[in-house]
């Protein structure tokens, strides 16, 4: 096994494999279970900043001027259907499996107040950290789908048996909803495999897909590779039958330059047409967006902070990320033609959010529609294609990388504002925002990393929440001006409930809840977590390239890629299609003279 083999495996199983070994410590040694796991997170964090530090590292290395995969493990595994054991990461994954390697440490230094089976507890935790890393780096959509199931098991438990008082309720809400768009999404992969056909790509289709070569190793040069590509291709062309595949890249270049995605199935539409439905719903659910978003609110204000923090910084990105990766470069005829759907829920579940938030009184339901809000920008950026119709694609670039950049920068903010309720939580058990007040004379230094972080949530100028919803708004003007008049709109609904509960709980005039003896400024160990997310935030909105120089050569070759697309296939099927319709109707035009002739006639008649 060479090195990059190892290390990328490592991002997943070594997790596992410390949940493995935590699972033989005995329970009472709480302390020593909680150091190990914290260990365990920051050797996973370290491991991934080999690869920002040292691009050129044997390890694991990230070119920031490489648009394709890096860092390519591809195994045969369950040969008999072509499904591999294929990671890898791009300018798109590669900047959140860093989020959710800073994020996953981070909550488990939170996690010093769970005290109830911190053995079971922190065994789930390392289970949900590997099931995350492996839906960021699988390159394989049976394996993906795999991992994406592997994490609803430890989320369920985390929830439900550490959670608050309706802790069963919104585990098992969490668990019928996730399920619910899990199975639309397996039967959208089994659509596209079935209708799938290695044989219709070129070698080079072959070579840029990382297609394993049926045993062939794709090492030496590129003309070796296209050598070896060219003599599979020449083998698989012979055979009858299709050679199927979930190699996800595989399938991206089937949906771009083949026809096998296209034919029709119920109501006329075709086939990926239902596959991006699906896939999208799916998706949506997780990102979440109205109205598949009820899940979110309940789940957050039952589940303890530090998993409050990794559901907001992590696991909703993922839905953002299924879609950027899976529903456009592999359905782009169905994208282009549902980007004003697309579009319109993003905008709903931004409006819909902040008024949301705004009507609330619980401190963490408050946080948690603000997420549903700041997700819709992700949404509203990934659907702002067919600007590319006038052959002008910087809109959805610009687009993309917004909402690229507002999940890392939502990931930052929000998983701060999460831990900053939880650390007042701690003290007053309670998160009722009428009984605060006067936090910020009791808990000086406490209230100004809050303000920092919910401040960045607002979308401060000079914070990590302005950058990307400023992006995605200028991106949507040439798309629709109504629709950025309304994405800008929010931002005053954002400042409205983040300014009215700074007001509430940190500025007013004394605090009018119960247990106020208990409350004392924030430790060290609390330090330790806010301090980063406050930096961060600072960081990305002062210098947001240090974000998007890890997305932009990725980013710049898809949309270039779906803009050449647009351009030379559906631009002239549009065309096609039109000059058809308009055929029929001038055949049918002359019956139609006819019957007005007969019609006049009878008229003058009577």
């Amino acid at each position: 096994m060479d090195l990059v083999t190892f290390s990328m495996s490592a991002l997943i199983f070594f997790p596992l494999a410390a949940a493995a070994l935590i699972a033989l410590l005995p329970g009472d040694q709480k302390n020593a279970i909680r150091f190990a796991t914290l260990t365990a997170t920051l050797i996973v964090f370290a491991l991934v900043l080999l690869g920002m530090v040292f691009p050129n590292s044997e390890v694991i290395s990230f070119d920031i001027h490489e648009a394709g995969m890096q860092n390519v493990v591809s195994l045969p595994w369950i040969p008999s259907f072509n499904i591999d054991y294929f990671l890898g990461f791009d300018g798109i994954s590669f900047p959140l499996v860093v989020l959710t390697a800073l994020v996953s440490a981070l909550a488990m230094g939170a996690s010093w107040t769970i005290e109830k089976h911190v053995k079971g507890y922190c065994v789930l935790y390392l289970v949900l950290l590997g099931g995350m890393m492996g839906v960021f780096v699988s390159l394989d959509f049976f394996l993906f789908y795999i991992f994406w199931e592997v994490m609803l098991l430890p989320m369920y438990f985390l929830i439900g048996v550490w959670g608050g008082p309706r802790k069963e309720y919104a585990a098992i809400k969490f668990f019928l909803y996730t399920l619910f768009g899990s199975v639309l999404m397996l039967v959208a992969i089994l659509m596209i495999y079935f209708s799938s056909d290695l044989r219709q790509l070129t070698p080079q289709q072959l070579v840029d897909s990382n297609v394993r070569l049926a045993g062939v190793e794709l090492i030496g040069s590129p003309d070796e590779h296209l050598a070896a590509a060219t003599k599979y291709h020449e083998s698989i062309a012979k055979l009858e039958t299709p050679v199927h595949t979930f190699n996800i890249l595989a399938l991206q270049q089937l949906g771009q330059h083949t026809e096998v995605f296209d034919s029709k199935l119920l109501f006329g539409k075709s086939l990926q047409w239902w596959a991006f439905v699906l896939l999208f719903i799916g998706f949506a659910i997780k990102v979440p967006s109205v109205p598949v978003h009820t899940w979110l609110p309940d789940a957050h204000v039952e589940a303890p902070t530090p998993i409050s923090m990794i559901l907001a910084g992590v696991l909703l990105k993922m839905g953002g990320y299924g879609i950027i990766r899976i529903c456009y470069p592999i359905c782009p005829d169905a994208g282009y033609d549902l980007a004003w759907v697309v579009c319109f829920i993003g905008v709903f579940s931004m409006i819909y959010g902040a008024f949301a938030a705004l009507a609330q009184s619980d401190f963490k339901r408050m946080v948690a529609y603000s997420s549903v809000s700041h997700m819709g920008y992700v949404v509203l950026g990934l659907g702002v294609w067919s600007a590319t119709v006038v052959g002008d694609p910087v809109s959805w670039n610009m687009g993309v990388k917004g909402a690229l950049f507002q999940m890392i920068g939502h990931g930052i903010s929000s998983a701060g504002m999460f831990f900053m309720v939880g650390v007042i939580y701690d003290r007053v058990h309670h998160r009722n925002l009428n009984e605060f007040g006067g936090l910020f004379g009791k808990m000086p230094i406490y209230t100004s990393m809050a303000i920092i972080v919910f401040f960045a949530g607002l979308g401060l100028p000079g914070l990590c929440g302005f950058i990307g919803e400023a992006f995605v708004v200028l991106s949507v003007w040439k798309f629709s001006a109504t629709l950025a008049v309304a994405g800008a709109f929010v931002v005053i609904l954002t400042a409205g409930y983040i300014l009215w509960a700074v007001q509430r709980v940190y500025l007013g005039p004394e605090y009018k809840g119960p247990h106020e003896e208990a409350i004392c400024e924030i430790n060290l160990r609390e330090m330790a977590i806010a301090v980063p997310l406050c930096v961060l935030a600072i960081l990305f909105g002062v210098l947001p390239n240090t974000v998007f120089r890890y997305m932009d050569a990725t980013v710049d070759a898809q949309v270039q890629d779906l803009a050449t697309w647009t351009k030379e296939t559906k631009i002239p099927r549009l065309q096609a299609e039109r000059a058809a319709a308009e055929k029929t109707a001038a055949v049918a035009a002359p019956g139609l003279d006819e019957q007005a002739a007969d019609v006049a006639a009878a008229e003058g008649d009577i």
